[in-house]
């Protein structure tokens, strides 16, 4: 008897549990449960800008919702910083091709972030998107964001704090806001790097959006 062919979304899921499990499924539930990132009654907003980290923990939030003793909400939540036709558009077909229920919002960061600082918005650019998934995700009934940044992140952020700032400054698992009280940010890839995710990515024949922002568009002439 032929085996039955796994819709698409299960199968892409189906493969961080099963081909990558020592990569990434393994390292993803090593986070969670070292540092303490998921608790009983949790409401936490997956934030998705729509690359492959961010649509991979997705994924894993939602494997770990299901198969976890410990009981807690997700909402996938995205925010559009100003993106064009093109990449909003590629956001909402891999939503659609992985079964993901997301929750769109717009704001206007890119521009406010380039005529704040046209040279370098970046900084800026990241401090108001992660001030909006808060307040967006507050507004929800969350009480957690969930940022896709994994350990190949980690490693480069501190070496660039070493390098250019003289300190040892590094990305946290887990952060509790100072600005909007009761909320926490966690980041459950911590542990995986990023060369695994990349390989998944192409072992299932995806395509996901850069940076896409308009600063970089004008850098490389291209989305990516």
């Amino acid at each position: 008897m032929a085996e039955r062919k796994l819709e698409k979304h299960i199968a892409i899921e189906r493969s961080i549990i099963k081909k990558y499990r020592k990569q990434i499924w393994n390292n993803f539930v090593s986070a969670v449960q070292e540092y303490k990132l998921i608790s009983e009654g949790d409401k936490i907003a997956v934030c998705i800008s729509g690359g492959k980290d961010s649509m991979m923990l997705a994924l894993c939030m939602r494997n770990l919702q299901r198969y976890s003793d410990v009981r807690f909400e997700l909402v996938y939540l995205v925010m559009d910083p100003g993106y064009n036709d093109s990449n909003r558009k590629k956001i909402e077909e891999n939503a659609e091709i992985l079964k993901l229920p997301v929750t769109i919002f717009e704001s206007d960061i890119f521009d406010t972030a380039e005529s704040l600082n046209s040279q370098s918005p970046c900084y800026m650019c990241a401090r108001m998107r992660r001030g909006h998934l808060y307040a967006k995700a507050k507004e929800l009934g969350c009480n957690k964001i969930a940022l896709g940044h994994h350990k190949s992140d980690v490693i480069e952020t501190t070496l660039m704090g070493m390098l250019y700032g003289g300190q040892l400054q590094g990305m946290l698992p887990r952060l509790k806001s100072t600005n909007f009280e009761g909320m926490e940010l966690i980041r459950p890839m911590y542990c995986i790097l990023e060369e695994d995710v990349l390989r998944w990515k192409e072992y299932n024949g995806l395509q996901f959006i850069a940076c896409a922002c308009k600063f970089t568009q004008n850098l490389t002439g291209c989305d990516e």
